[in-house]
């Protein structure tokens, strides 16, 4: 992650220009609140993006992230003109500088926590990165994904990375070479929405996914997410031995034992997320 343990202990007394944070119930929300722009990602909402999820990333009181948007656009990709400008606009944001440079994709890899996408409005171009880096994506039926760059003559290079975790590589190329615009029960076949409900319903939806991971070993889910994620790396005759590894790594934690003694003594555990 771009910031450490110690970096991100003061999360709430930080002020936020682009994000709305609600921290309950080992629950960390997180609300892109740039609504005037679609919600399009300037340096400033990637920066707290980044400082967020690394603070739940490192927090092992949160054992579950929610990523939801104001206005009418979930997000609409990168703010081009934010970044091509070389006067910075004012910000309220106090989030330090990370340490190095942030590539969205990454951040939400390396989170290794639930991450479920609420989505009421529609998402487009790099806005899919946020979309592809969480397990889980609840949309509404009017929600439409569109990737638009080959209409301005561009490629989305880095959200067809992104796609590629989700989709299948014959379906990624279609949507990025004819610029495509589904709506979510077309990206649901695609693989890249889990369930399609109604707006009356997301709320609820949504509420009953995380009540439902949470009641499980925050430990195990932590480490398989690590494992899921370093596998891509892996040879074939590597994946066995890493993964071997990782169970010894899992059996050793507090949950394990926990989960293990709760069973014996026909108990309800309680997770401690170490």
């Amino acid at each position: 992650m771009l910031y450490t343990p110690k970096e991100i202990k003061p999360l709430q007394a930080h002020t936020f220009a682009h994000l709305i944070i609600e921290e309950k119930n080992h629950l960390l929300t997180i609300t892109l609140n740039r609504p005037e722009k679609k919600n399009a990602m300037n340096p400033v909402i990637l920066k707290e993006l980044a400082y967020t999820l690394a603070y739940a990333h490192h927090n092992s009181s949160i054992w579950a992230v929610v990523i939801a948007a104001k206005g009418d656009v979930f997000c609409a990709g990168a703010d081009l003109k934010a970044f091509g400008s070389k006067n910075p606009e004012p910000t309220i944001s106090t989030i330090p500088e990370p340490t190095s440079e942030i590539v969205i994709g990454d951040i939400f890899s390396q989170l290794h926590k639930p991450c479920i996408a609420k989505m009421n409005a529609s998402v487009y171009a790099g806005g899919f990165l946020i979309v592809c880096g969480c397990t889980h994506v609840i949309a509404t039926p009017d929600v439409k994904f569109g990737l638009p760059e080959v209409k301005r003559g561009i490629w989305p290079f880095q959200v067809m990375q992104g796609m590629l975790q989700v989709m299948s590589p014959r379906a990624v190329i279609d949507f990025c070479m004819r610029a495509r615009t589904v709506d979510a029960d077309e990206a649901q076949r695609l693989g890249m929405v889990s369930q399609v409900v109604s707006a009356h319903k997301l709320e609820e939806t949504v509420q009953n996914l995380v009540d439902e991971i949470i009641q499980y070993s925050p430990s195990a889910i932590r480490l398989g997410l690590k494992a899921f994620d370093e596998l891509k790396s892996k040879s074939g005759t590597e994946a066995h031995s890493f993964l071997k590894q990782m169970l010894m790594e899992v059996v050793k934690t507090e949950d394990a034992k926990e989960g293990i003694a709760a069973f014996t003594e026909k108990r309800n555990p309680v997770w401690t997320g170490k």
